[in-house]
Parts: C-alpha cells; sequence; structure tokens
C-alpha cells in the first residue's frame, strides 16, 4: 500500500518520489561507508590475532581491540535507543515544509563523461630510446650496424604508437563531442519536463488554495511522503482521504514493528571464549519503549500536516497507525492497527510538544494506544479513509446480493446471522415491533458479557449523527453494554466525534462488507444514486495497489488485495516504460526445481556506475528509479516461472548508455545447476515509443554448462534505444556476471 493520494500520477506524488530517492541515495552512502570502516576495522583485529599468537603483548593489545569493539557495539545501541526516543524532537527541530518549495527548480547535474574524458596518453620518447654501445664497441662495425637497426626499428615503434595514440585521442574527443551533445539535448529536455512540472504544480497549488478536494489531498500526501529524518527501518507508506465539508483529512500512516526496538541491551567481549555475548535488553523496557515510539510517531505526523497546512486548510486531522503482522484470526498478513486519535486544530495549537510525554499527550488528546502493541494487539480506528463521502461503489462480488436492494427484514436477518457467527446469542426484532433496535445481542461471557443492542440502516448516503445519538439513548433505555449501527453507508466526522469514549460502535459499508466475507456470508454494496458522496470512487495509492476496506483502494475503486493498479507515479510516464518478461519452466527434465535470478546493470562504456545501479534480487532498482525487478511468481495452471525487468529511459543517469539483462540460476544450494537444465527460456519484449527489439526471443540454453547468461542489452545509439538479443553465456553465475561489469564482489 505505498503511499496515497487518489491522482496516483499526479505532479505532487512524482515530486514526493524523487525526494524520497534522493533521502534513500544518501542513506544508502552513509551506510556503505560505515560498512567499509567496520570491514576495516575487522581486518585490523585479524591482522592483530594472527600476531598475537604466542606474544603477551600483542594478546593483550587483541583483548583491548575486542573490548573496544564491544563498547562500540553498546555505544550504537544506546545511540538507537536515543534516537528513538528523540523521535517528536527531531521532528520539530525539522524546518515545516512550504508549499512554495514545489516550485523550486531541480537542480541539473553535471556533466560527467567518466573514462571519456580522460586524453589518451600520448608515448614519451624516451622511452623509446635505445642506450648507445660503449667506445670499446663502438669501434665494432657488426655492433655499430646493430645499434643503428634496433634505434631504427625504436623510432618506428614510436612513430606507429604515436600515430595510434593520435588516432585513440582523435576518437576520444569525437565521442566525447558526441556525448556531451547527448547530455546538452537531455539538459535542455530536463529543463523542459522541469519547467513543465512547475507549471503543473502551479495549477496544483491553485487548486489547493482554493480547497479542492484532490489537490488538497495530493498535497498532504506529499508532505508525509517526503518527509525526512525518520531513522533508518522506518516505513513511509500511506493512504489518505479528505472531506472538504468538514475539513478533516483522514490518514493511515504505517508504522515500524516491534523490533524496531533493539533486542540487545548491551554487548561484552568473553575472553575466555574470545567471543561477544549480547545481553538482552528486558521485555518490560522494550514494550515501554515501542509504546513511546507509536505515540512520538503518531504526534510528530500531526505536527507536519499541520505546519505544512499555511493556508488553514485542515480542521481536524484522523490518524490511524497501523503495522503489517499476522492476524491471528486468518494466518495471513494483514494490516493491524495499533494507535488511532483524532485530532482537532485549536487543541493542538495550545500544546508545547517539546515539553510533553509522548503517551501521556496522546492519551491525553483522545488518542488510542494498543495495550499490547509489542503483540499486535488492535485498536478500533476512529476513522477510515475508505469511509469518506460514503461507501465505496461496487463492494463485493458481482454475483453476491445486492445489500441495498434487500428486503428490510432479511437484510436484518443477514445482520443477525453475521454477529450469530462471530459467537454472540442473537435475535431480530423486526416482528416485535421493538422501536430503535432491530438486532439483539447477548455476549455470554460471565465477566465482560451482556447485552448488545443492534441497529441496522440500509442508507445510500451519510448517515446522520441524529441516528448515532438515538442509538446513544436507545443503549441507555435498554441497560445494555454497547451500541452497534450498521450501514450500507458512511458516516460524517461528527458522528465518530460524538462516539468517542462511548460504548457505540458504528460499521460503514465497506466495512460490512469485509465483516461478511471473513464469515463466509454473501452482499455487496451496488451503485448509489447520485449524491452518495463524491469520494465514492474509492482512493488510491501512488503506485497504484489496491486493497479492500481496513487499506488503500486502487483508484478505479474497491480492488481485490494485492492487484496492480494502473497508475504507477515512480515507473514514469505512461507508455514509456518498456518491459521484458522472461519465463522458463519451473522443473528440468528430471523434475527438479529451477529457480533462476534476473540481473541487470546500468553501464556506462562498458561498465557499471557504481554498485547501486547493480540491480538484483537484493537491490530491485537503481537509485534513479529508471530499471525496476519484479518478483519471480508462477503462472497459473502452467509449470512455469515468470520474472518482469521494467526500463523507463527518462530516468536514466546521462551518463548511460547500456543496460545489461541477463539471468543466474540459483545459488543458494551449491553447486548451482548450468543453465543447459534449464528449458523454454524466452524473452517476451513490451517497449515504449523510445525504444526498439524483438516482440519475442528464445534463448538456447541446451547443452550450456555455464550457470549465468547475458540475455540481451538495451543500448543507446545516437539518441535512440534499441534491445539487442544476446544469449551470451557467462562463467561463475551472478558473481561472474558481476565481475564481467565492474561490480565490487567481496
Amino acid at each position: 500500500m505505498d503511499v496515497a493520494g487518489r491522482r496516483n500520477n499526479g505532479v505532487l506524488a512524482v515530486w514526493a518520489e524523487a525526494q524520497r530517492q534522493e533521502q534513500r541515495r544518501e542513506e544508502a552512502r552513509w551506510r556503505a561507508q560505515a560498512a567499509e570502516q567496520r570491514r576495516w576495522e575487522r581486518e585490523q583485529r585479524e591482522a592483530q590475532k594472527s600476531a598475537a599468537r604466542g606474544e603477551r603483548e600483542a594478546q593483550r593489545a587483541y583483548q583491548q581491540s575486542r573490548e573496544a569493539e564491544a563498547a562500540r557495539r553498546t555505544a550504537e545501541l544506546d545511540g538507537r535507543v536515543e534516537e528513538l526516543r528523540g523521535l517528536l524532537a527531531a521532528g520539530l527541530a525539522r524546518p515545516a515544509f512550504r508549499a512554495q518549495s514545489l516550485l523550486a527548480p531541480r537542480p541539473v547535474p553535471p556533466f560527467e563523461p567518466g573514462r571519456l574524458g580522460e586524453p589518451v596518453p600520448m608515448p614519451d620518447q624516451a622511452h623509446y630510446q635505445v642506450p648507445p654501445p660503449d667506445q670499446a664497441q663502438a669501434r665494432n662495425p657488426g655492433v655499430r650496424q646493430r645499434y643503428e637497426q634496433y634505434v631504427a626499428q625504436a623510432r618506428a615503434r614510436f612513430e606507429q604508437d604515436w600515430y595510434a595514440a593520435q588516432a585513440a585521442e582523435a576518437e576520444r574527443q569525437r565521442r566525447l563531442g558526441e556525448y556531451h551533445g547527448q547530455y546538452l539535448e537531455w539538459v535542455a529536455r530536463f529543463r523542459r519536463e522541469d519547467e513543465e512540472r512547475a507549471a503543473r504544480t502551479e495549477d496544483s497549488l491553485r487548486g489547493l488554495r482554493s480547497g479542492e478536494p484532490e489537490a488538497v489531498q495530493e498535497y498532504f500526501s506529499a508532505v508525509l511522503y517526503a518527509s525526512a529524518g525518520w531513522p533508518e527501518g522506518f516505513p513511509h507508506r500511506l493512504v489518505a482521504a479528505w472531506e472538504a465539508s468538514s475539513r478533516q483529512l483522514v490518514v493511515n500512516w504505517e508504522l515500524p514493528g516491534p523490533d524496531v526496538v533493539p533486542a540487545t541491551g548491551r554487548v561484552r567481549y568473553v575472553k575466555a571464549d574470545d567471543r561477544e555475548a549480547e545481553v538482552a535488553r528486558p521485555a518490560t523496557e522494550r514494550k515501554a519503549l515501542y509504546r513511546e515510539v507509536l505515540a512520538q510517531s503518531a504526534l510528530r505526523v500531526v505536527t507536519e500536516l499541520y505546519r505544512a497546512d499555511g493556508d488553514g486548510l485542515l480542521a481536524s486531522v484522523v490518524l490511524n497507525g497501523f503495522v503489517r503482522g499476522i492476524d491471528p484470526a486468518t494466518g495471513r498478513e494483514a494490516e493491524r492497527f495499533l494507535t488511532t486519535v483524532t485530532v482537532d486544530r485549536a487543541e493542538f495549537a495550545g500544546l508545547t510538544l517539546d515539553r510533553v510525554a509522548a503517551v501521556e499527550c496522546f492519551q491525553g488528546l483522545g488518542g488510542v494506544l494498543s495495550a499490547r502493541p509489542e503483540r499486535l494487539d488492535e485498536v478500533r480506528p476512529d476513522r477510515l479513509p475508505e469511509t469518506v463521502g460514503g461507501s465505496v461503489a461496487g463492494q463485493g462480488g458481482e454475483d453476491d446480493p445486492d445489500l441495498f436492494e434487500m428486503d428490510p427484514i432479511e437484510f436484518e436477518e443477514l445482520i443477525a446471522e453475521l454477529f450469530r457467527l462471530r459467537g454472540f446469542r442473537v435475535m431480530t426484532t423486526a416482528r416485535s415491533g421493538d422501536a430503535g433496535v432491530d438486532v439483539v445481542a447477548e455476549d455470554l461471557d460471565p465477566v465482560t458479557g451482556g447485552r448488545i443492542v443492534i441497529q441496522a440502516k440500509r442508507y445510500r448516503s451519510t448517515v446522520s449523527p441524529t441516528a448515532v445519538r438515538d442509538l446513544d439513548s436507545t443503549v441507555r433505555h435498554h441497560g445494555a453494554i454497547k451500541g452497534i449501527l450498521v450501514t450500507t453507508a458512511g458516516f460524517g466526522p461528527g458522528s465518530y466525534e460524538y462516539i468517542r469514549n462511548k460504548p457505540l460502535t458504528l460499521v460503514s459499508g465497506p466495512e460490512l462488507v469485509e465483516l461478511l466475507a471473513e464469515q463466509g456470508l454473501r452482499g455487496r454494496l451496488g451503485e448509489r444514486t447520485a449524491g452518495g458522496g463524491a469520494n465514492g470512487g474509492g482512493h488510491g495509492g501512488t503506485n497504484g495497489s489496491g486493497r479492500g476496506a481496513h487499506g488503500s483502494v486502487n483508484g478505479s475503486g474497491g480492488g481485490a488485495a494485492g492487484e496492480a493498479g494502473s497508475g504507477d507515479a515512480a515507473a514514469g510516464t505512461a507508455g514509456a516504460t518498456s518491459t521484458v518478461a522472461l519465463s522458463w519452466s519451473s522443473r528440468t527434465a528430471g523434475g527438479d526445481p529451477v529457480e533462476l535470478d534476473v540481473s541487470a546493470f546500468l553501464c556506462a562504456s562498458g561498465r557499471v556506475l557504481d554498485d547501486e545501479h547493480f540491480v538484483f534480487f537484493n537491490n530491485p532498482q537503481d537509485p534513479d528509479g529508471a530499471v525496476r525487478l519484479h518478483p519471480t511468481r508462477s503462472v497459473p495452471g502452467e509449470p512455469v516461472r515468470r520474472a518482469e525487468l521494467t526500463l523507463d529511459t527518462a530516468r536514466l543517469a546521462p551518463a548511460v548508455d547500456e543496460v545489461v539483462v541477463a539471468v543466474s540460476t540459483e545459488e543458494e544450494e551449491p553447486p548451482a545447476l548450468p543453465l543447459g537444465y534449464v528449458h523454454g527460456l524466452a524473452l517476451t519484449g513490451a517497449f515504449g515509443p523510445e525504444v526498439s527489439g524483438p516482440a519475442r526471443w528464445e534463448a538456447g540454453t541446451g547443452g550450456v554448462p555455464e550457470t549465468a547468461m547475458v540475455i540481451g542489452s538495451f543500448q543507446r545509439r545516437g539518441g535512440v534505444w534499441q534491445f539487442a538479443p544476446s544469449g551470451t553465456p557467462v562463467p561463475g553465475g551472478l558473481a561472474g556476471l558481476a565481475v564481467r561489469w565492474g561490480v565490487a564482489v567481496e
């Protein structure tokens, strides 16, 4: 559910993605430097260890270095904890986001010719000099004659090398001029696109200032997605919806899981075993710190939203924090909500956040925090983005009965059956005339149980707050422990505000459909009449991914979980992306399973730019998002595996002149299987308007003993891209491929 906004290809979403890409590149550079420093320190310790054998002073120095390493690791753990404790303070210290910053022109990357910028060295004539014979030898005619021959040969070699170097230098300058011309063309296109982006951004900001729902929603989604300065490992995924009538923004924000708190409290060096022992952090400390992280995250997100709201558009914010975890009811991965809070602007403005205790402040705002977040115990969100503006059209299968058209008594019986299957003793009141109550459920738990009154309303538009207040009166009248209002439509912010801290629950149409499906019951929400809510079509993420209730909904409304949407903001301009799909038999002739790893190398003059431009399973895209590797999957109903790699030429770094695509057999259980055992390896191409290539090409793997193969490459020739198949075997598997294209392999 990658970030939100209904216009998933909006200019602000693209801008936010660019900001995140730059942050990730900077973080990767720091991680690489730290890893190199640790590698050097390990080598130093190993050298000390080798030298220390049998030498007391050297042994003492070695042990001191190990103790220092344990102290350094402990300091890193302490630093991580301090970073988590200072999460809110770090956010407050960052400058507030301003809409005008979106209009700033993007800096043009400098011209980097790489090796083309290095002149060809000219031969030094001094290296071709032949030492003359000494005076005694010079008197010998034969020696003089051989000397003169050597001199003539040396002069000829020098002239030959000099002319070759001159030709190479001329060729270099020609290629450099051609490449610089391409760079200038790219710069012109870059600036033109940036001007167009600025114009589109100005349009979006005008829509923002006038309160257009889509512009408001997109702007605040981009603000959060581009949010910087979070600790490493914190996700940046959200879904948001804006309700213009109440000026309320509803956001689902992904939180880090419990493992964000280090399980290790400190590290100590054990001399007797020459090892580092990790001392566990107390469970109570981990739980308390994780609750603090959740509360600080919520306060920081709300702070960033209000600080970015220079025009005073937001009257209130609903923020629901979730993590990805296993649902114990289904055993499947799902979104588990651990926090929820509704914050009014005036109330939030009265806080002095640099002095508050995060958990107490969060709860003082009416926020609900999971009692056991380390076990992913859920809380019920105040309001979900998909309920904004009413129900989402088309929820449920086409063959399921339309809840809007269902007979009223039949609808109440369906609601009764739902709660019966959830473990309650249930009776309906449709025929008894019990005013204000449609279903009575009884929780049979002897300690926490009691009567629950349920109202079922088949509405097509937002339920009035009056109905919610009437439910509250009905609960008190019947002495019930709880009241539940179930509808086919949705609720406004006034209703959610009213039920806060009351024993009342509101179930909207999308949530009802999901609850029915969980119990094996059938029901869908058919098309609503006009006026059912401006946002009924759903709210999609910028990557177009779609989920049902309690998740992001794709822009077309109500997609199945995990379905790909129609707009990938990170994939570049529509229609400009090229795709090469590789397929092969998932088993050898002998029945053994076959897995292939697909990789790509973004090269300049035959060498990969750097290690980050090596795309493979551990690095599924380059820093610019130009080349993306999509996960391998099975073809339904066939013993075939399939992997895809997409290329957006507009996103490629200017220096890249070739993108090499290769495969290698999986190496987790050596020895890797030779490619000769792989059958049916074929490529299918779907190329954008700027790229040409074959629609289909079959790789000949029969009898190939190597474990890797270059499938082909995207090559830039005079500003035009072409995919050229290859089929060249490479020894050494993935490591062999990496070495061939210049990736540093440890």
